[in-house]
């Protein structure tokens, strides 16, 4: 089996280094956002989209124009890396059926960053990059294993960081448990398993609150003075600080049910759509719009989708195996019965069935009806509704 994994470091940057990478996400920013606007203008004009190709024609074009040679001093490799990755970002929203979103155009500070695919090497604590004198040393966190692929560097609220992808073979992996698992998501608790087991999501009460209040006096201040600025770099700090709390909740919480259980079966939730406002239009504006707004939050706050994304990968990597299933009235269904019905939720935490009596925690006994339906889908030997990655996303856990 291929493996590939990230490891991500912080860098030990210096102010020629943090120097030359804001040139550089600068550079891959502006063509970021120059191709995309012709690309829209095709669009617009019901044109053909360019292809890659002849974006990169138009790109070598650009750099030997005389309103832009600053494009010539970033290594061109990296401007190209954006070039592909605003092709597929297009091509992949535009795809019939798709759910990803089309590309936007990029601020400075959101975001910055840039790939080297090949032409760098990682000795130690070091790291060599093309164009960039002298070496660059980072906090050797975590050791690398695996032959290189590429090298990505990051801005963040606190300083510059590396991801360097690898990859290797690997034997076949063997679970080591029998065990199956069923798995809902939820508000209150993060997760129930149907074997009765409820686990809470993170807490970020206080963190939220700190930030609302650096937010209502950053608004009392004049923009982008001294102080504003500071309690900008302290609002950034905190949602960075939250984010490193929920990554690494949920990689805990992820490594625990996939080492302990070899069959995970999950909702196919879209989170996208689930989570999407109640506003809706001027003609017909949305009921229980701030009580939809604060259940979106809490749901984009806990992290549904890393969940499984990281369930995913973590069990294939085990040898287990994580399968989908329908979410269809899992929260309403007797899993002692299976009458269906809406009166069976008495609230949000209690389920009784009005057929058989049946009591329950309604979460559990809606990861009990999604174990029902996971077994039923191997049995029947329908295909699974998650692809198979094998790719860790960014941050190896």
């Amino acid at each position: 089996m291929i493996l590939q994994k990230a490891y991500k470091y912080k860098l030990k940057t210096n102010t020629v280094h943090e120097q030359l990478f804001a040139s550089y996400a600068g550079c891959c920013r502006f063509v970021w956002n120059h191709f995309l606007s012709l690309q829209k203008q095709r669009l617009e004009a019901k044109e053909k989209l360019y292809t890659y190709n002849q974006l990169s024609s138009m790109l070598t074009a650009l750099k030997k124009t005389p309103e832009y040679p600053w494009l010539k001093e970033t290594y061109s490799v990296l401007l190209q890396q954006t070039l592909r990755d605003l092709d597929r970002a297009i091509w992949q929203a535009l795809k019939k059926g798709s759910d990803k979103r089309f590309p936007v155009f990029k601020k400075k500070g959101d975001k910055d960053g840039f790939r080297y695919p090949a032409a760098f090497s990682v000795n130690d604590s070091v790291i060599k990059l093309p164009k960039i004198k002298g070496r660059i040393r980072f906090f050797n966190s975590q050791a690398l294993e695996g032959k290189l692929r590429n090298l990505t560097i990051k801005r963040e609220s606190d300083g510059w960081y590396c991801s360097i992808q690898t990859q290797r073979v690997v034997s076949e992996p063997v679970h080591t448990s029998a065990s199956v698992i069923g798995v809902d998501r939820g508000v209150v608790n993060l997760v129930a398993l149907s074997d009765g087991t409820l686990v809470g999501g993170c807490d970020f009460e206080k963190d939220n609150l700190r930030i609302k209040l650096l937010q209502r006096r950053c608004s009392k201040k004049k923009k982008f003075s001294a102080n504003w600025k500071k309690d900008n770099k302290r609002i950034a700090r905190l949602k960075k600080k939250i984010a490193d709390k929920r990554n690494d909740y949920l990689h805990k919480l992820s490594n625990k049910i996939s080492k302990n259980h070899a069959l995970i079966v999950v909702e196919d939730l879209k989170v996208k759509n689930i989570t999407r406002s109640a506003a809706g239009t001027v003609e017909k504006p949305g009921k229980g719009v701030r009580q939809k707004a604060g259940l979106n939050r809490s749901i984009l706050e806990q992290g549904w989708g890393e969940l499984v994304r990281q369930l995913e990968y973590k069990s294939q990597w085990r040898g287990g195996r994580l399968i989908s299933i329908p979410a269809h009235y899992t929260s309403q269904q007797c899993n002692n019965c299976g009458h269906t019905t809406k009166e069976n939720r008495i609230n949000q935490a209690k389920f009784v069935c009005q057929s058989c009596g049946h009591e329950d925690h309604a979460d559990v006994n809606a990861a009990k009806n999604i174990l029902a339906a996971g077994h039923a889908v191997i049995a029947c030997g329908e295909r699974t509704l998650v692809p198979s990655v094998k790719q860790e996303p960014s941050v190896a856990a």
